[in-house]
């Protein structure tokens, strides 16, 4: 009897420029649950895609999206965080 595949999620979490899928990525990082990529894929300079939406092409699921809330008068113009945050998901066969 051949061994059972088990299944395991990598998570792809981009940073956009602002909320539409189709906005640049301007951070990002890669959490492999398969055990196959010991590094964040933020380690060098290139997103592995331009856009969510280009995530979503290549077969990536959406799971969660930041919601969007107004600034604070007064606060528009902060940027202690990155607002638009998108998390996507894979789930990949891996031998036991």
């Amino acid at each position: 009897m051949l061994p059972r595949m088990k299944t395991r999620q990598k998570v792809l979490v981009l940073y956009l420029a602002n909320s539409a899928l189709d906005a640049p990525v301007i951070a990002w990082a890669v959490y492999d649950g398969t055990g196959q990529t010991l590094h964040m894929a933020g380690d060098d300079d290139t997103p592995p895609y331009a856009t969510g939406l280009d995530a979503l092409k290549d077969g990536w699921r959406l799971f969660q999206a930041s919601q969007l809330l107004p600034h604070a008068r007064g606060e528009e113009h902060d940027v202690a965080y990155l607002k638009y945050e998108f998390f996507f998901e894979q789930l990949v066969e891996v031998a036991p």
